[in-house]
This record gives C-alpha cells, sequence and structure tokens, in this order.
C-alpha cells in the first residue's frame, strides 16, 4: 500500500523504513534516491507499507484517501468501523480496502535541442515508455508554403519506445523563428492552396512514420482567425486515414468570454466537437518571468477542467503536467528570469542548501527558500509526490480522459511510480 510520507527533522530512511514496515531498499527504489545522500526536512516520499496498511498523514481526510486509493468513503469507514464524520489523527492506523483503479491515457513530450539527440534524452524516453499511451514528438513546424520543417532523429525515437506499444503523435507548430507566429498561422489557415498542401505533408509525414496521432499546437492564434482555425481542423478530420485521431493544444481557459492574445483565438467548444482529444496546458501560473509561485497550483487547474468540462465531453480532456519548477532570484524584478529545475534537481538544491522544504495545502505544491554562494537570496517552486498525487486525484474527481507531461528529460521517478498505483494506463500501439 502505496502512501506519502514527508521527512521529518532527524528521520534517516532506516528510521522511516522502521516506522512503516517496509525497507530501505524499497523507499530507495521507489522514489529514486541515492541511499548516501542525506534526507530534507520536508521531503516527499513515496513509502510501500505491508498490505493494505495506511497511516494517515497531515492534509488528510476520508474523501482524499478513499480517492487515492480508488475506494469509496463508505468502503473505508465499514472496514475501519468507523463514522464518515470522524476527525482524523495523524498516525492513525486504517485499513484500505482495495478498489480498482480506472483507466487513463498518458501523454509525454519529448523536445529534442541537437543534433543528433543527445543520447541520455533517447535513454530517457525509453525509460517513460512503459508508462506511456502516446509520446509527443514536440515539433514539426510549418511553414509558409506549406511544407513542414521535420526534426532529426525520429527512427531512434521511434525505436525506443516501440517495445512498449507507444502510439507516436506527430505534433504540428506554428513556430517559426523560435516564436509562435500569428502571422504564419493565418498564411496556412486562410490561402487555401497552401493549407490543402500543408495537409497533404502533414499525413504524408504522418504514414511515413506511422504517428497515428496528428497533433496541432497551434499558439497566438488571432482571434480573426478563430472560425478559420475551427475549419481548418473540419479538414484536417475529413482527410484523417481510417484509425487516425486528431487532437489539439489549447491554453488554460476558465471562460468563453476571456479576453487577450492568447485565448480569443482558440475555441473550446468547436475543438471538442471536432477533435478526438485536446491537451490543456494547465501550468505557467508560475513562470519564467514571472513571480515566485507554484506552476500548475490545483485550485485553478480545477476551474480550468470544469470550464473545459462545460464545453466538451470529459473524455477527450487531457489535463497538462510540468515535470519542472523554477527557481527565482529575489526580490523579483521583472526581467529577471527564472532557471527551471526538475523534481530532482529541487530536493539537491535544498540539500545542498540545507534549506527545509514547506508545502502549500492551498495551491498543493512544495517550495523553499536558500541563499547562495554569494548571499542572494532564491525561492523554488517544483513538484513532488504530494503535488502530483493532488492531480491524479483531480483526473479521477472530473472524470477525464487523463494527462500529458511537459516534458521528458526532467528526472522525476516519484511521479511514475505514482502514475501506475492511480490507473491503469491504456496502451493502444
Amino acid at each position: 500500500m502505496l502512501q506519502i510520507v514527508t521527512v521529518q527533522r532527524g528521520d534517516t530512511l532506516y528510521k522511516i523504513a522502521q516506522r512503516y514496515g517496509t525497507t530501505v531498499e524499497t523507499i530507495t527504489n521507489d522514489n529514486g534516491l541515492n541511499p548516501a545522500q542525506v534526507l530534507v526536512v520536508g521531503q516527499a516520499l513515496i513509502v510501500n507499507t505491508p498490505g493494505n496498511v495506511y497511516y494517515v498523514q497531515p492534509g488528510d481526510s476520508l474523501y482524499k484517501i478513499a480517492l487515492t486509493h480508488n475506494t469509496t468513503i463508505n468502503a473505508l469507514t465499514n472496514a475501519n468501523n468507523i463514522s464518515a464524520n470522524v476527525m482524523l489523527q495523524v498516525g492513525q492506523r486504517l485499513y484500505i480496502p482495495r478498489g480498482s483503479k480506472r483507466n487513463a491515457e498518458s501523454i509525454a513530450y519529448l523536445q529534442p535541442t541537437s543534433i543528433p539527440i543527445r543520447e541520455s534524452l533517447v535513454t530517457a524516453t525509453r525509460a517513460a515508455s512503459p508508462y506511456l499511451t502516446y509520446l509527443a514528438y514536440f515539433s514539426f513546424e510549418a511553414k509558409r508554403d506549406g511544407t513542414l520543417v521535420e526534426p532529426t532523429s525520429i527512427p531512434t525515437v521511434l525505436d525506443a519506445i516501440s517495445a512498449n506499444r507507444v502510439i507516436p503523435m506527430l505534433v504540428v507548430s506554428n513556430l517559426e523563428n523560435g516564436n509562435f507566429s500569428t502571422e504564419l498561422t493565418s498564411v496556412l489557415l486562410n490561402n487555401s492552396a497552401i493549407q490543402n498542401k500543408l495537409i497533404t505533408n502533414v499525413l504524408r509525414i504522418a504514414e511515413q512514420y506511422g504517428m497515428r496521432d496528428v497533433h496541432f499546437d497551434f499558439e497566438d492564434v488571432a482571434a480573426t482567425d478563430r472560425e478559420a482555425y475551427n475549419q481548418f481542423l473540419r479538414n484536417v478530420k475529413a482527410r484523417l486515414p481510417q484509425g487516425y485521431t486528431l487532437s489539439t493544444t489549447l491554453v488554460p481557459k476558465t471562460s468563453s468570454a476571456q479576453t487577450g492574445r492568447y485565448y480569443e483565438g482558440l475555441d473550446y467548444k468547436a475543438h471538442g466537437e471536432i477533435v478526438d482529444f485536446v491537451v490543456i496546458m494547465t501550468y505557467d501560473w508560475g513562470w519564467q518571468g514571472g513571480p515566485p509561485q507554484a506552476v500548475s497550483p490545483i485550485g485553478p487547474v480545477k476551474q480550468v477542467i470544469q470550464y473545459a468540462k462545460s464545453q466538451m465531453p470529459a473524455n477527450k480532456i487531457m489535463m497538462g503536467q510540468n515535470l519542472y519548477g523554477f527557481d527565482w532570484p529575489l526580490p523579483f524584478k521583472p526581467g529577471n528570469m527564472a532557471k527551471a529545475v526538475s523534481s530532482v534537481a529541487a530536493v539537491a538544491l535544498a540539500r545542498a542548501h540545507n534549506a527545509a522544504i514547506a508545502f502549500d495545502y492551498t495551491a498543493q505544491a512544495p517550495h523553499f527558500t536558500y541563499r547562495n554562494a554569494q548571499g542572494a537570496l532564491h525561492e523554488v517552486w517544483f513538484e513532488d509526490a504530494r503535488s502530483v498525487q493532488a492531480k491524479f486525484n483531480l483526473i479521477k474527481e472530473q472524470g477525464i480522459r487523463g494527462i500529458s507531461y511537459w516534458k521528458i528529460g526532467l528526472p522525476f521517478p516519484q511521479n511514475w511510480r505514482l502514475l501506475t498505483e492511480n490507473f491503469n494506463i491504456i496502451k493502444k500501439g
């Protein structure tokens, strides 16, 4: 029975293993730890307790425990002979009746940044592939003449995922000179000859590489091109070969009337009617150029998912999940960019600077501050077992299709272990 435990001052792997009836080796393997390294106060660990025993943790409720472990409040209360209104005590021992995991789909984006692709990125892709339904190869850049810039190393990547029945996604973007281009998108959407040529090229490449999902990540679409983008997707859908699916990326909206250059050109309702599924980028509330805060706080993420459900079927919604956090220099000043950090790197940073990790229960996200060698103050927000479990529970609660990760190459061993504990990941390849 997996549970998430927060490291307290004085804890060691041995003490935690003894407390929960497991082994140092099991904890080390489940969390991707180096047993020679000291634990960080406030660090979240996955602990596998024997049988169906669970020990209540801070912030727990019967609802949360039931959701996490795929059971019901009624089953919990009956199994433990307690009232549904009981006030749980931290450390209280509960028996968790086994529930059945629901099916879910998962995507991870891959963004090679070198030619040839780094071997470490191929290795990370291969390691993630047992946990994936789709691999989204980012990206094939559309050009103004209807051709595509084809990324290199495609055969190498396809070989890395083939053994685990992962469906490769052909991600077509409107990136031009490193930025999402409104003008490029307008050309593609409003010139029928160029549009037809683009669709032909997309389908040719999809068939060539067996990329059975065609995915459009068009961002910064002009409000005046909103309906043109909808019609373009209808045109693509009409030409898709049998057995292929169509999907799109959407920025996180909470209202159909939401204004702003990134929002008005994307029509949630139309995409929900046309495509097979959407990936919503439910992250970057905390971003490189903004002030320190959680990257994907649970409240705003839930608002976006609930709005999306009002516009399309829940089974078409993939929730975006960041595998990164940020390290901000303080005090925050516009123009000072934060540094991206993985979950593993964030904990290592806290360890190196003897910083205790705190947890924001409202945002459901870990964070800490530290001073570097020059005495400058920094603030770090990242993802851990607690924050990602909150997202898994949101997926179950809202009944949506699954999760989409940005991106491979940012180590987060706990995520993959928890993903398979929560869901049966669908394989279609």
